[in-house]
């Protein structure tokens, strides 16, 4: 089977579906299948090239077996609407192009968000003619108008009217929870078309380790508590909570508890400038780390805060963050309610708090500091529930299933290769055809 796979974000990003994308596809092609990603040159969320990458009408590379093509895009930092608006609506015109000169594909793939790389997919459907899977991964655009990024208008209806075409013109969907799938059936999508295949972990790259002394030097963590936040810096992560829980512990003379801020974001900014007016020394930004050393960033703290804003639309979230924490054994402060809250206190991998709640996650903070033992259980429950290589073979046979629908035998007793992220196997016909275009 050839699966064209349509992602704006891939590795070197380490965001979710950057992770999620290559994860499954490797596993894919590890199990005889060919896949082709096309995405555009890694620049999350800084709007900045990644070093060794260039923003080219089309650039072409192998990543442990997948066929990467990167079509340009108009760049944008992740702040912005316009900018993003542009970036976003670039990439599904050339990402469109790009799949018009993909030969004998059987099957596409389009994971959103973003929205208009949903439509990349549903475009490609009408022009190649072969069956579209839809990922579902956030609710769009009703998300943007949650987090105040845009007010109900016309244009919103437009965009609504285009979320309906979008569902409508997918064989399958595919959500990553159960709550997305009730909010697509609340929009009319038939149940049966829903599937739901959550994010996971390989255990295997997420192991329990002792803390890096260096790095708690480094970001001031040494005889402190480290309450680490990892991922993007956004609207919708309400992180404001941080710096009012630094604000509290200030005002009574604590200094025994850090935050570290770990990554980058539109919000970013704004976040540090308030504690550098305030002299919340307490707050570490460290800015992105490479996703090699995220690992090594989740061991050395005494707790992770994964954190939305307190609305009812983010309870159908669960943040991928969630199984890698959980697979080091490393508490959580949880302060996202639905699905993802009751995993995290099912796993006995941390302790619940109410969103944007200084107080509640100060109160996170004293229960993980007072008993470490109790909430350090996750990593057998994740390895049992949200494994990888299960979790790709059954998108496969979602997949599988949409081409072929008679029963089917899915190859997957191969072994997964170990990540490499650089380029590798490469079979002599593809490189050629890919110097051929070229020429």
């Amino acid at each position: 089977m050839h699966v064209l796979f349509l992602s704006h974000y891939f590795p070197p990003e380490v965001n979710a579906p950057a992770t999620r994308t290559y994860e499954h596809c490797r596993r894919w092609v590890a199990a005889g299948h060919k896949v082709t990603v096309i995405t555009c040159a890694p620049n999350c969320p800084t709007g900045i090239v990644a070093e060794g990458y260039k923003n080219s009408l089309l650039s072409r590379e192998w990543v442990d077996g997948i066929r990467v093509l990167r079509v340009w895009t108009w760049l944008s930092p992740n702040r912005g609407f316009l900018g993003r608006t542009i970036n976003y609506l670039s990439y599904m015109f050339c990402a469109t192009l790009c799949a018009l000169g993909v030969r004998r594909v059987d099957a596409i793939v389009a994971t959103s968000p973003q929205f208009f790389c949903g439509w990349a997919g549903v475009l490609c459907r009408w022009f190649l003619r072969r069956p579209l899977l839809l990922e579902i991964r956030d609710i769009w655009p009703e998300s943007i108008v949650t987090v105040g990024a845009m007010k109900r208008s016309p244009i919103m209806r437009v965009l609504e009217i285009l979320e309906r075409q979008m569902y409508a013109t997918a064989q399958q969907i595919v959500t990553v929870g159960d709550g997305y799938r009730d909010q697509l059936v609340l929009r009319g999508v038939a149940d049966e078309k829903i599937a739901v295949v959550p994010n996971g972990v390989d255990v295997s790259q997420f192991v329990p380790e002792p803390p890096a002394r260096q790095l708690r030097a480094q970001w001031r963590g040494d005889k402190r508590f480290v309450c680490a936040y990892i991922g993007t810096v956004g609207m919708a992560h309400g992180l404001d909570v941080v710096v009012r829980a630094a604000r509290k512990l200030k005002s009574v003379g604590r200094d025994d508890v850090v935050f570290w801020i770990v990554g980058d974001g539109a919000e970013r900014s704004r976040l540090e400038n308030i504690c550098r007016e305030e002299g919340l020394d307490q707050i570490v930004f460290t800015g992105l780390v490479p996703k090699a050393k995220i690992a090594e960033v989740i061991a050395s703290c005494d707790a992770c805060l994964v954190h939305l804003c307190k609305t009812e639309l983010f309870e159908t979230v669960i943040p991928s963050k969630i199984f890698e924490i959980m697979a080091m054994n490393v508490p959580i402060v949880m302060g996202v309610r639905g699905q993802a809250q009751r995993i995290v206190l099912s796993g006995r991998g941390g302790v619940a708090m109410t969103p944007e709640d200084e107080e509640s996650l100060l109160a996170g903070i004293e229960a993980i500091a007072r008993d470490r033992v109790s909430y350090r259980h996750g990593r057998d429950y994740v390895a049992r529930h949200f494994d990888r290589d299960v979790l790709a073979r059954r998108l496969l046979g979602e997949l599988s299933a949409m081409i072929a629908p008679t029963p089917a035998t899915i190859p997957f007793p191969v072994p997964v290769p170990e990540a490499t992220s650089i380029a590798s196997a490469e079979t002599a016909a593809d490189v050629a055809a890919d110097k051929r275009a070229a020429a």
